[in-house]
This record gives structure tokens, C-alpha cells and sequence, in this order.
């Protein structure tokens, strides 16, 4: 495909997404922002993207954590990014208001989430400064965390044998050898714990014994979440540290980890930049309801319930319209 060509099919795309977006009383309202970012521990902001907008959805479930940023790509698309803990890291992992995270970029449209997250390594191979994609969790939260949109009148149960997004996790792996400095490692189990303290090292053992490759604090219920809502969700882990099974060395601290940090959020950036390209390819070409790399998940939800429709809450239904439009009679 030549140049000219490319840019009249980039032309194209940009004319029909502007056409999903809607102003009113000079305040853009969005609702095709098909790709979401969000940043975890020491990644909470992207730059070289020229930032376009500043929004904060007032969603059933309260407000995001940070505003949304809404960017431009240099080709023109735009994309939103959220701060998973805070501007300022004022969430911690228990406290983070993950339903209202979901929700808000569900609202403008988010069809894809990449999300950067910080993890302990619970494998030698995995050195701090690798990068992970797990493709398993084990989920050790202590139900401190509201992890479901569901409940209180309207029961469902969505799927989750393969809680994240195979086709993205492949995309993302298939630019491994984009950034040199960094190496992947792929279909990995990752570990959730409550936190905010780190783990014991019993505990640390305890997760080796049982198949854990790494160990974070948010995946659950990020990732239940996200598949409740329909999108396609991976998460790109970035090991800061090797936990504290290593009796030859220190436990895991905060410093270590803001150590590894600094060079890991320079280094995600550059794997987002380089799999972005790949991504507009796939989100942005064509009709924003029937994209080929999250056809899997969309309308998953629609089957998950097991209630007769006129069984089901009227005031629940009501809240869930707002990331569900068009499942319920209201």
C-alpha cells in the first residue's frame, strides 16, 4: 500500500470518528475512544501524545481515580489514558474505586484496555526490569474490594476461564523485539493479594508452590471487571523486584521498587508507542461495532444472566444501562 493511499484511509477513519463525538454547551462528549491505557505504580502520565481533552465521568459507581485523558496518536486517533492509583498515588490498591475506573471508560467508548502495573517476580527467570503478559490470576484479595457490577437484584456471571484478552495479549507479544531493552515473558500466572503490605516469606513460597510466576495488588478486580463490561482487557506487568522468597537477600521494600520503576515507566512508554500503530490498525478501521480483535467479548454479558428479565430489580437495571445500553427494558 502506498503512502498516498495510507493517508487517504487514515483521512477516512478520522472523518468517521469524529462523527462520534457529540458537543453540547461547548463541552465534547465522548463515545468512541475505542483504546484505554492505564498506568499503574510510577506511570501516570504519557507524554510525546498531544493531550486534547480532560474528562471525569460522574458514573453510578462515583468518579474515576484521575481524570481521563483524552490524546492524540500521531496518526490522528485518539486514545484514553487513566492513572489507575491517583494523580498523586492517593488510592492504595484496596482503596482504588475500580468500578467507577471501568465504568468511566466504558462510557466513552473503551473497547481495549493496556494496563501497566508494577509486580513482584516469584521466578528467577523473571528478572527484575522484565516485562510480563499472564495470561492466569489467583486471586488472594480478601473481598475488601467491590469486584463485580452485579448483585443487589440483578445476578449474573460472567466468564472468567481465561480472564484476559488472548488476541490483544498476542498483538502486544508480537512486538517483543520492538523495544531491545526490555523481555517478555508470556502466558505467565499472576498472583493478586489484598496488600497494602507486601508478602510474607511463607507466604512468597506459598505462591511458588502453587504455579505463581508474579505478584501484584490490583489485577482483581481490574480484570473481572473489565470483562463484566465487555472489553477486552491485558495486563502488561513490569517486575520491579523478586518478592521476598530469596532468602539470600532482603525482602521486597518500596524503595526498591521506585528504583526499578523509573527505568520500567520509560520503557513501557516505548511498548505502547510500539504497538500502537498495530492496535489503531485493529480498533479504529471500520464500524465501531463490528471490530474483528474484540468480537469475542462483545456481547458476552447478554448470556450471563440467570434471571427471567422480569425478575430482575428495575432500579439495579437503571444503573446498569450506563455500561450496558440496550440489555435491559427499563
Amino acid at each position: 500500500m502506498d503512502w498516498l493511499t495510507q493517508q487517504h484511509q487514515h483521512q477516512q477513519q478520522q472523518q468517521q470518528y469524529k462523527a462520534m463525538t457529540i458537543s453540547t454547551d461547548n463541552k465534547t462528549v465522548y463515545n468512541d475512544i475505542r483504546l484505554g491505557v492505564i498506568g499503574g505504580t510510577g506511570l501516570y502520565q504519557l507524554e510525546g501524545y498531544e493531550k486534547v481533552d480532560e474528562v471525569q465521568p460522574e458514573t453510578p459507581w462515583g468518579q474515576s481515580a484521575s481524570p481521563i485523558k483524552i490524546l492524540r496518536t500521531p496518526r490522528g486517533h485518539h486514545i484514553a489514558f487513566l492513572a489507575r492509583h491517583g494523580l498523586n498515588h492517593e488510592f492504595s490498591p484496596s482503596e482504588v474505586p475500580y468500578t467507577a475506573n471501568i465504568a468511566a471508560l466504558k462510557s466513552i467508548g473503551v473497547q481495549a484496555i493496556v494496563a501497566f502495573s508494577a509486580v513482584g517476580s516469584l521466578q528467577e527467570i523473571i528478572k527484575p526490569g522484565d516485562f510480563v503478559l499472564p495470561n492466569q490470576i489467583i486471586d488472594r484479595t480478601k473481598g475488601i474490594r467491590k469486584d463485580s457490577f452485579f448483585g443487589n437484584g440483578v445476578i449474573a456471571h460472567a466468564s472468567f476461564g481465561e480472564p484476559f484478552h488472548k488476541p490483544l495479549k498476542e498483538l502486544i507479544y508480537s512486538h517483543r523485539d520492538s523495544v531491545p531493552e526490555i523481555t517478555i515473558h508470556k502466558d505467565k500466572v499472576a498472583v493478586s493479594m489484598e496488600g497494602p503490605a507486601f508478602s510474607t516469606r511463607a507466604e512468597s513460597n506459598l505462591y511458588r508452590s502453587w504455579g505463581g510466576d508474579i505478584i501484584n495488588m490490583t489485577c482483581i478486580p481490574e480484570a473481572k471487571l473489565a470483562r463484566e463490561a465487555e472489553i477486552a482487557y491485558q495486563l502488561v506487568c513490569m517486575s520491579t523486584d523478586y518478592d521476598a522468597w530469596r532468602e539470600s537477600e532482603e525482602p521486597v521494600t518500596v524503595a526498591e521498587v521506585m528504583k526499578t520503576m523509573t527505568t520500567n515507566a520509560v520503557r513501557a512508554k516505548a511498548l505502547l508507542f510500539s504497538i500502537l500503530p498495530d492496535l489503531e490498525d485493529k480498533l479504529y478501521t471500520g464500524d465501531k461495532d463490528s471490530i474483528e480483535l474484540v468480537k469475542d467479548i462483545r456481547g458476552t454479558m447478554a448470556l450471563a444472566f440467570q434471571q427471567p428479565k422480569d425478575g430482575r430489580a428495575k432500579e439495579k437495571c437503571q444503573t446498569l444501562a450506563y455500561i450496558f445500553p440496550g440489555y435491559f427494558t427499563l
